[in-house]
């Protein structure tokens, strides 16, 4: 079974940074995406960014744009996702996630178990 370990949550105030990571525990492929998915307390969950693992294209929600960046490292087979000029409105869980089939926004095969992100006003 595939795991995905996510690492570098934390409390950060307002307008900190952070930077997410994601190891999966098998090879991750040229034909796979890689993505972030978070969940903010007492919402649904909101697909934050995707990258496609072959060519490094990533993709964004429009509620993190020009704020978050999501990158890999093929050596490391490692993803992730720089957060800055955090707000409070990005506090939740954030999500690892990989597709297996070229999805990139919703209907990821497998998830992480979540990294908690609290941004203090």
């Amino acid at each position: 079974q595939v795991q995905l370990e996510e690492s570098g949550g934390g409390l950060v105030q307002a307008g900190n940074s952070l930077r997410l990571s994601c190891t999966p525990s098998t090879r991750t492929y040229s034909s796979h995406v890689m993505g972030w998915v978070r969940q903010a307390p007492g919402k649904e969950r909101e697909w934050v960014a995707s990258i496609r693992w072959g060519t490094g294209r990533p993709y964004y929600g429009d509620s993190i744009k020009d704020r978050f960046t999501v990158s890999r490292s093929t050596a490391e087979n490692t993803m992730f996702l720089q957060m800055n000029n955090l707000q409070a409105e990005d506090t939740g869980v954030y999500y690892c996630v990989r597709g297996t089939r070229g999805q990139l926004t919703s209907g990821f095969d497998i998830w992480g178990q979540g990294t908690q992100v609290t941004v203090s006003s």
